[in-house]
């Protein structure tokens, strides 16, 4: 090859990954794979088993006095040595990371046990004895605002922590004039992601400078290192936080992790030693951080034709128990995208902000997306149904015009480039939509369920930092000052012997950074890929970084690889001038390629890249006039289209936007209510594409997200706020058999505001495809209220309608009183003793006999001779804790009947029950003990046990009276409601 001759760029190439080989081969560094001192402590987290209450006392002298306990931190700790952590919004509430005299959810922290490994500290936490008294549980964002609900923070007043309304364009005009209203009412449900790496946290303390250090697997840094220094009460220099070079994915959850750094941090403080802590799976379910739920009704105007001529929206958004930052972000990130791919002229928007009872919420790939367009993409079908339209038509009658970019939407977006019309096209041509068509007919035709469902939405990435602040008023703003913009950082650095190095204050989590950042500076610098050396950790002590760094929003592509040619093309130009310097050329004839520097025209008159390069290492003396050095070059890139919200509350939300058009074909299956998705296609316009492999990638991870929010994931919390998601049994998430192949196709636009032309995706999907299920499975079925997730059960129940109410219902009887979080269980069953009644009276009142044979009691206490006190560890599955139990026995009939009741407390959950034992004498020293019970059992083991609570309380109790009989001299048992092959575990049936 000549100098002459056209190189091809690695850019828009599907190069082999850098990452591969160390991550397949086993050699990732990720959190828990760091090195720590031998001084480093673990810590475990006693969390609350109740979703509101107070605390009346907390007991830790037992666990501190544990073997192997270096501290018991508790709420009073963390408030003496720190600050409640930054609201938001305006608002007369206090926001820590730990419970400090009131839980506000299932699974909030309530104490920190740092032990010499996470064994003794788990042990420990078991010991600390925590009484609440519960509170009413608010659950429903709905019912949280009425004016009866319980209030999760008195000094608040109510459980509305912010509302907004705004307006433009002239919406009230646009309804009076229209010829239809269309209307409709979402309830968006709680998802998350599960990543398979979870929380992790390594902090320690340095008296003498009074500074942190803390190792977090955290996608920051961003604002929250202000938050977390502020609540530290540091400066940002004496708070230092590094990501290590390999995350097990995020998708945005990881941001969550900051209330766990300012407890690891105040603990290592108080055990003057190193702490640790990995979060457990059961952990992260149940109290990591959650999407926010949302309930919207949106109604638009409507021509006959279906075009609409105005949008009014109403948001409720549920932000969990606390409004930690960056919330409310979720529900603004979207903001100046309210009309999405349409060109809607009058928008009215109110915006409510409510706390309850459950996880607080927090980011969440593609946030805000998909809860906006699941009401809006619903809401374009319903137009088309109720009009008597093509769905299709309808879409093409609003998208913005092809000629019209960049766009300003109505609530300030500035839609930067693309041609919807042509994307759109060219998926129903690629895609063959015509045939998709005819398969629904030929379907539909054999009596089958099916559907075609569509959605197109914008996709925004490289968020304004701005934005978030338009949940003040305009005079908030003017008072604190503007805050907008976005910025990356690049820096590339040259070594002595001439090798390229580059930094990037983002981590990866999947993105690729360190194959795509070699690309892209190869190119400038007429380099390979192999040739550039990239460091994908983060340090705010060593690396350049600003309040907007971090890997979150699909910044990597359009954002920070652009800030890396940006620092390349700098450090290039210096390159030129050294280059011709030694050429004896002029700069403009200085060619970089293939590793070398040569005259265009001469190929032969060249000097190795390493020579050129490292000039300024080795012969600083020979540089030419107007160049430094060539050893660094930091780039810090900022968009100028990034501004803050206006008087108007118009703000231009994200920098770039990409389109997705979607369309897919669903059947339903008339009897088990599974929706099967026969057919996907999905249109992405990213701008220009980097690396084609890696955003194919891109689009399957987070389609596969989609389907999971779609079909089967949803936080549950029941109505008295218990979590009900938490394992991996109840919290299902899609594996490689639920995920079908979708068709991907593309249309490039190029961003004309990103250096590379690059747009984010790896959100789209996420905001697309759970609308484009939905409104599949609404034009198979008929219906107009399709709920998320898509569940078999909740479809087989609309398609067979109500069942039929029996002639002669039973009647019910008293049930036990359940507490909030609790669990209800019953049962019943019988045990054959050989002793006769009055022996076996006084083994069911004596103490050691009591602890002889109930289930892993470790001492029971006689109080008086009707009241005992017990400790006792059990395991329901994967949990396993030590309780405290309190027995009372009351309506004693000696030597015939007696009823049992009390209740039980401990650090993985409580419980309350009664029982009704029965002796009956069979004559010739044998008894029949007889038992029905009702019990309700709450907190962390039921939460994580649901699936296995009913068959466990019957074991447990079953193993009761097995002891009972043979400390008896042995005898039959049998349980009405047992298995058999249980029955013949716990004695011959009966």
């Amino acid at each position: 090859m000549t100098m002459n001759q056209p190189v091809s760029p690695w850019v828009g190439r599907s190069v082999k990954r850098i990452e591969d080989a160390g991550l397949l081969s086993g050699q990732g560094r990720y959190i828990d794979d760091l090195p720590t001192t031998p001084a480093t402590l673990h810590a475990a987290i006693v969390r609350s088993p109740h979703a509101h209450a107070t605390i009346s006392n907390i007991d830790i002298s037992r666990a501190e006095k544990c073997r192997g306990i270096a501290a018991v931190l508790i709420g009073r700790d963390i408030c003496e040595m720190t600050r409640s952590m930054t609201v938001g919004v305006k608002a007369d509430v206090e926001c820590w990371p730990i419970a400090v005299d009131r839980v506000r959810y299932v699974g909030e922290p309530v104490a920190i046990v740092v032990g010499e490994s996470r064994y003794l500290a788990e042990d420990a936490a078991d010991l600390v004895e925590v009484s609440y008294d519960t509170l009413p549980p608010v659950v429903d964002p709905v019912a949280a605002l009425d004016k009866d609900a319980c209030v999760l923070h008195p000094s608040l007043g109510s459980n509305l922590i912010n509302e907004r309304a705004f307006r433009y364009g002239n919406p009230e005009a646009a309804f009076a004039q229209a010829p239809h209203r269309v209307s409709v009412e979402i309830a968006y449900p709680r998802n998350s992601c599960t990543p398979i790496e979870t929380y992790g946290v390594i902090a320690s303390y340095d008296p003498g400078e009074d500074s942190y250090d803390i190792d977090a697997n955290f996608q920051g840094p961003f604002s929250i290192h202000a938050v977390v220094a502020r609540a530290l009460k540091v400066a940002g220099n004496r708070m230092r936080l590094k990501t290590p070079r390999d995350s097990g994915g995020s998708f945005g959850i990881k941001q969550g992790v900051f209330p766990y750094m300012i407890l690891m941090a105040v603990a290592a403080r108080k055990a003057g030693r190193p702490v640790k802590w990995i979060e457990d799976r059961l952990e992260h379910l149940a109290a990591s951080v959650s999407a926010t739920n949302r309930v919207t009704r949106i109604e638009a105007a409507v021509e006959a034709d279906g075009r609409i001529t105005a949008l009014d929206w109403d948001q409720i958004e549920d932000c969990g128990a606390h409004l930690r930052a960056p919330e409310p972000a979720t529900l603004y990130r979207m903001h100046g995208n309210m009309t999405g791919a349409y060109a809607i002229d009058n928008v009215a928007i109110r915006n409510r902000v409510v706390l309850t009872n459950k996880t607080p919420t927090g980011l969440n790939r593609g946030f805000g997306g998909p809860q906006v367009y699941f009401a809006l993409e619903r809401l374009t079908q319903r137009i088309a149904v109720e009009l008597g339209l093509d769905a299709l038509d309808v879409m093409r009658r609003n998208l913005v015009p092809a000629g019209a970019f960049p766009y300003r939407t109505a609530s300030g977006a500035l839609l930067d480039s693309g041609n919807y019309q042509a994307a759109l096209d060219k998926a129903l041509a690629e895609g063959n939509y015509e045939a998709l068509c005819d398969r629904r007919d030929a379907m539909r035709a054999e009596g089958r369920l099916y559907g075609i469902g569509l959605a197109c939405v914008v996709e925004p990435s490289v968020s304004n930092m701005g934005y978030i602040t338009a949940v003040l008023t305009p005079g908030q703003r003017a008072k604190a000052g503007p805050k907008n913009g976005a910025q990356a950082t690049a820096t590339i650095g040259i070594d002595p012997l001439g090798a390229v190095s580059v930094k990037v204050a983002s981590v990866p989590q999947g993105q690729g950074h360190r194959t795509v950042l070699a690309q892209v500076v190869a190119d400038e610098l007429g380099l390979a890929p192999d040739d550039i050396s990239v460091v994908a950790d983060v340090d705010t002590g060593r690396d350049a970084w600003s309040i907007a760094s971090g890997n979150y929003s699909s910044r990597f592509a359009a954002a920070v690889a652009g800030a890396a040619k940006i620092a390349a093309e700098r450090i290039r130009g210096k390159l030129v001038q050294v280059a011709a310097a030694q050429l004896n050329v002029p700069p403009d004839e200085v060619v970089f390629a293939g590793g070398r520097a040569a005259a265009r025209g001469n190929p032969d008159n060249a000097l190795s890249f390493a020579r050129v390069a490292a000039a300024a290492h080795w012969a600083p003396g020979t540089l030419p006039d107007g160049v430094d050095q060539t050893i660094r070059e930091t780039a810090f890139w900022t968009p100028e289209q990034l501004t803050a919200p206006n008087a108007l509350d118009e703000v231009n939300s994200s920098l770039c936007h990409g389109f997705i058009f979607d369309f897919c074909g669903v059947e339903i299956d008339r009897k088990t209510g599974e929706t099967r998705i026969d057919r996907y296609v999905t249109m992405h316009d990213c701008g220009t594409i980097l690396h084609p492999a890696m955003v194919d990638g891109q689009v399957r991870g987070g389609f596969a997200h989609a389907v999971g929010a779609a079909l089967l994931e949803e936080y549950a919390y029941g109505e008295d706020g218990s979590f009900q998601s938490g394992t991996l049994a109840d919290y299902l998430i899609p594996t490689i058999m639920e995920v079908p192949e979708p068709q991907i196709l593309h249309f490039e636009s190029p961003s004309p505001f990103t250096p590379l032309g690059a747009k984010g995706v790896g959100e789209g999907n996420c905001m697309s495809t759970p609308v484009c299920l939905a409104n599949a499975v609404a034009d198979a079925t008929g219906f107009a209220d399709i709920r998320l997730p898509l569940l078999p059960a909740r479809l087989a129940d609309l398609l067979s309608g109500d069942e039929p109410q029996p002639k002669n219902p039973p009647v019910a009887r008293e049930a036990m009183p359940v507490r909030s979080g609790q669990r209800k269980l019953t049962g019943e069953g019988a045990a054959e003793v050989v002793a006769d009644r009055e022996t076996v009276w006084k083994m069911l009142l004596d103490p050691k006999t009591l602890e002889t044979i109930i289930p892993g009691a470790h001492g029971v206490e006689k109080v008086t001779d009707t009241h005992f006190r017990a400790d006792v560890t059990l395991g329901v599955g994967p949990v396993k804790g030590r309780y405290r139990a309190e027995i009372e026995l009351s309506d004693l009939n000696a030597p015939e009947s007696v009823t049992l009741s009390g209740g039980t407390e401990g650090a993985l959950g409580f419980g309350e029950g009664q029982g009704r034992i029965t002796l009956e004498d069979l004559g010739e020293g044998r008894t029949r003990v007889s038992y029905t019970y009702e019990a309700a059992i709450g907190g962390k083991v039921a939460s994580v046990g649901g699936r296995l609570l009913d068959g466990a309380a019957k074991v447990v109790i079953g193993q009761f009276f097995k002891a009972l009989a043979g400390h008896a001299g042995g005898g039959n048992s049998t349980d009405s409601r047992l298995p058999g092959w249980l029955q013949q575990l716990f004695g011959r049936r009966t």
